[in-house]
């Protein structure tokens, strides 16, 4: 049983600076996510996309800005369950809630911050008529562990950042990356096309393109792939291969949460905004691009607002009885559970007081 005092669901950037928020009210965060790393849309599916609408940055990189956010919730040490999904939610006598995933992971906490942007996500399969057969078996829709593939031979399709990347990554760890995608054109970040593009000259990748899986076999594990080229011949290559890992995205989808007892409107979960975003159910709350209310706008600093307000409830909920007084940390700097402190400059408090 893993306990806490805010149990998010969802370790996007909304998610991650709740870590922040709570920390400097000294309440301890977990969070759930069903993707292998934190960081959400922004570090799955565009890692290299800038980003222009966060306060003092003109200009970040997704994947940035998540890498960011974890150097600033760094001293409130959270507690990640990654790769797992929030499954089913109980309310005890006390109020508190445990959480359990798909896996049996429990969570205890005192408060329940559903910050999972668009939803959980599920890959998108490409349209093979065996493929179920294949999965974990050779067939994986996303990269937890590079080293499964160390001297294997692997086939990658898709034409987006996630294909790109890790076709570079692994080009280095697979004995034989081969990247098929159904177009010449890619719509990656274009360093990444120009890096396939030298790695496939250096002999490091086999790029064809545009072509298509056909099929897949194999006698318990994956074994081969067939691949057809979209050309007028619909030439067919077989190629002897250890894992198959399609990157065609991610589609979000509300999941088990929608299961809760939630109030749902348009795959969304109502709030009230007039005050915390708490949801129908009190203490459990839904911040960021999973809520809706009145005027709602799926943007990343609005999640970072909401966040805040949620946070403030939050600590008013788990100590009633206790009067909190807003610091600010220009001012009081940020003290971590280990009881380091990053104090403001000497300048700035002067200057304030």
């Amino acid at each position: 049983m893993i306990k806490t005092d805010i149990l998010i669901i969802g370790a996007g950037p909304t998610g991650l600076f709740t870590v922040f928020e709570a920390g400097l009210l000294k309440l301890k965060c977990h969070l759930i996510d069903a993707l292998p790393q934190p960081g959400g849309q922004c570090a799955e599916i565009y890692p290299k996309k800038p980003i222009y609408d966060i306060p003092a940055f003109p200009e970040v990189l997704a994947g940035d800005l998540v890498d960011n956010l974890m150097e600033q919730i760094k001293p409130f040490e959270p507690g990640f369950t990654l790769g797992e999904r929030a499954e089913t939610i109980e309310k005890l006598e006390d109020d508190t809630f445990i959480v359990t995933t798909n896996k049996g992971t429990k969570h205890h906490a005192s408060v329940v911050a559903i910050a999972g942007g668009l939803g959980s996500f599920e890959p998108r399969k490409p349209p093979i008529a065996n493929i179920s057969n294949f999965e974990d078996r050779g067939v994986s829709y996303m990269v937890k562990d590079p080293e499964v593939y160390r001297d294997k031979k692997v086939v990658i399709a898709g034409g987006g950042d996630s294909a790109l990347d890790w076709s570079i990554f692994l080009a280095d760890v697979a004995s034989n990356v081969t990247l098929v995608h159904r177009r010449n054109e890619f719509r990656g970040a274009l360093d990444s096309v120009d890096k396939v593009k030298e790695l496939k000259d250096l002999g490091k990748i086999n790029l064809i393109t545009p072509a298509e899986i056909d099929q897949l076999n194999g006698n318990g594990h994956l074994e081969s792939v067939l691949i057809r080229k979209n050309n007028e011949a619909s030439e067919e290559i077989k190629l002897e291969v250890d894992h198959f890992i399609p990157l065609f995205g991610l589609s979000p989808k509300l999941g088990p949460i929608a299961d809760w007892g939630l109030e749902i409107e348009k795959n969304a979960i109502k709030v009230d905004n007039t005050l915390d975003y708490q949801t129908n159910i009190p203490g459990v709350y839904a911040i960021g691009d999973v809520n809706t209310y009145p005027g709602k706008l799926k943007l990343i600093l609005c999640g970072f607002h909401e966040a805040t307000l949620m946070c403030q409830s939050a600590y008013k909920r788990i100590f009633p009885d206790k009067k909190y007084v807003m610091k600010y940390t220009t001012v009081g700097g940020v003290t971590g559970f280990d009881g380091t402190k990053k104090q403001a400059p000497k300048a700035i408090v002067k200057a304030i007081d």
